[in-house]
């Protein structure tokens, strides 16, 4: 008997689910999710899995109850006879926690990837992970997929002349800096300081920004103020606009009403969180490159292409 390929989703991401399945060629698989009263929650199967290959598509943004929600469809799945069962998570939460960076703190992003192995997972795909060497996390393969091929055509597209690339900061400016290369621009860097966390202190531009249009890089836009103050900035050094461009649209609080009230002419984001096109916010979606992944690891084809990006940094 032939293995087959399944693709379900839980409750937060099936927005993005049903658009990979789709891209795919297939129906996304059936699950149901039954609720206690005191808010205790079950995800099963509706439809056999038995020696087929299952890929569960489910971002760990919060609440946190996402995570939980995955890990359980983990296990329902290897307790159903599953032949592989694949994370797809194209938002990784607690990324940001890949280190100690004061005494007396969690490793966030290590416990997690531990929890994901300890339910039973076979492999993880995920994309533009905030940290790279979260990837070392785990003894299992991580693929660590790129957004930057939705991107790079849509900033070709945009046929700017005096285009240079920018980071909002210092921890960005390698990925910036793989960007500007590969599109033989520029790059200018935001150096920022904070008193605490989502605080900014001091910022300033190193580089020319003059005449020029920035676009400037980002993996994770949350509350919007490092991106927003950056963009001020090099208005203000007589940049002729600006943009941005992110993977994960974080946005809490009041992120979307103040990028649409900020000097940014546009703000380029993926669908790796829900969010819609309204004003100067435009969503890509990662549906094709999820799609061609999750065809290739079944085949047990290379998926390097998806990699190439990398080869420049």
């Amino acid at each position: 008997m032939s293995q087959k390929v399944n693709i379900f989703s839980g409750r937060a991401s099936k927005y993005l689910a049903e658009k990979i399945a789709k891209e795919y060629g297939q129906d996304l698989g059936n699950v149901s999710t039954s609720v206690f009263n005191d808010g205790e929650f079950q995800p099963s199967f509706d439809e056999t899995i038995r020696g087929n290959f299952v890929f569960i598509v489910q971002s760990t943004f919060a609440p946190s109850e996402n995570l939980l929600e995955l890990l359980l469809m983990i296990d329902a799945a290897k307790r159903a006879s599953a032949a592989k069962v694949v994370a797809v998570i194209p938002y990784f939460g607690f990324a940001r926690q890949d280190r100690k960076d004061k005494p007396r703190v969690s490793i966030g992003a290590k416990l997690m990837t531990n929890l994901l192995v300890a339910a039973g997972v076979d492999r993880i795909v995920t994309m533009d992970l905030h940290a790279d060497q979260i990837q070392g996390f785990v003894d299992i393969p991580m693929d660590h997929l790129y957004a930057s091929s939705i991107f790079i055509p849509y900033l070709k597209n945009l046929n700017l002349d005096n285009l240079v690339i920018g980071s909002p900061d210092t921890g960005g400016a390698k990925r910036a800096a793989a960007y500007a290369k590969f599109l033989n621009t520029d790059l200018v860097i935001c150096f920022k300081q904070r008193k605490k966390a989502g605080v900014i202190e001091d910022m300033r531009v190193i580089g020319d920004v003059k005449g020029k249009d920035v676009v400037l890089i980002d993996d994770i836009i949350d509350s919007g103020g490092t991106i927003i103050k950056a963009s001020d900035m090099m208005l203000e050094q007589g940049a002729n606009s600006v943009r941005a461009v992110c993977t994960h649209a974080v946005f809490s609080g009041k992120a979307v009403e103040k990028l649409q009230n900020s000097s940014l002419k546009e703000v380029i984001v993926s669908d790796t969180y829900p969010r819609e096109a309204n004003g100067n916010i435009t969503v890509l979606s990662t549906a094709s490159i999820f799609a061609d992944v999750i065809d290739k690891i079944y085949n047990h084809e290379s998926i390097s292409e998806h990699f190439q990006f990398t080869t420049i940094l």
